[in-house]
């Protein structure tokens, strides 16, 4: 009963978050794109670069701290963290679409994410991983719900690990390719540089590397497995 009442406070808070965070996107795509997103990018100042990158902190913050509320064991935190974030990524594109009729489908591009540097990729990419992150996150909830042992061992946390920086490597990889033929790793994520920006504008995607986030999925989606059948043999 208690799981069941958390699930539908926290997916109302992380499905507001998404309708504010497509809010804002809004606005700055009718200051920035009028006639419509599209790569390559437009010139973005570097006061609205500096302020994305802190609004995406913020956002982490937010996202953690319902974790923290929500739960009292880190397993059960993390999972809320993550099932929040699942949802409000969803639903940042469900409103996206509503307000904008953008994206026109799942393999339209998106600039995925800022820290540690760019990721993009089709829409379907981080929308597939955030179904992942709902799978794991009700699979260590449900076993806290049945008042079985959902501590996370060190062995999946490797594997969680893992595959997290596999599917990253995914996501920086084209932007990333772009911008070293320019810059070296410690330049290209310095946002304050006009250079940076300038060429970062100028990112048209090319590929996503599709197998490398089915190996990063993979390697997730074994860990959730061996976790769950880990757990069913201990009950």
């Amino acid at each position: 009963m208690k799981l069941r009442r958390l699930l539908i406070t926290v997916t109302a808070f992380a499905i507001a978050m998404g309708f504010l965070e497509s809010a804002v996107v809004v606005y700055m795509r009718e200051i920035l794109y009028p006639t419509g997103f599209e790569f390559p990018l437009s010139p973005f100042p570097i006061n609205l670069a500096v302020t994305e990158l802190f609004r995406e902190v913020a956002t982490l913050v937010m996202l953690v701290s319902i974790g923290i509320l929500a739960a009292r064991r880190f397993s059960t935190g993390f999972a809320w963290f993550i099932y929040s974030f699942a949802i409000w990524d969803i639903f940042y594109y469900v409103f996206l679409w509503l307000l904008l009729g953008w994206p026109q489908s799942l393999m339209t591009w998106d600039v995925l994410f800022l820290i540690p540097t760019t990721w993009t990729g089709p829409v379907l990419s981080p929308v597939l991983v955030s179904f992942t992150m709902i799978l794991l996150a009700m699979v260590i909830l449900i076993r806290a719900e049945r008042g079985l042992d959902s501590r996370i061992p060190g062995m999946m946390w490797v594997g969680l690990i893992l595959g997290s920086l596999i599917l990253i490597f995914g996501f920086v990889l084209d932007y990333s390719q772009h911008m070293l033929t320019h810059f070296t790793l410690f330049e290209m994520v310095q946002v304050k540089n006009p250079e940076v920006l300038e060429v970062a504008t100028s990112y048209v995607p090319r590929r996503f590397p599709w197998w490398i986030l089915g190996i990063g999925e993979a390697v997730i989606l074994a860990s959730i497995g061996w976790y769950w059948k880990r757990a069913e043999n201990k009950a």
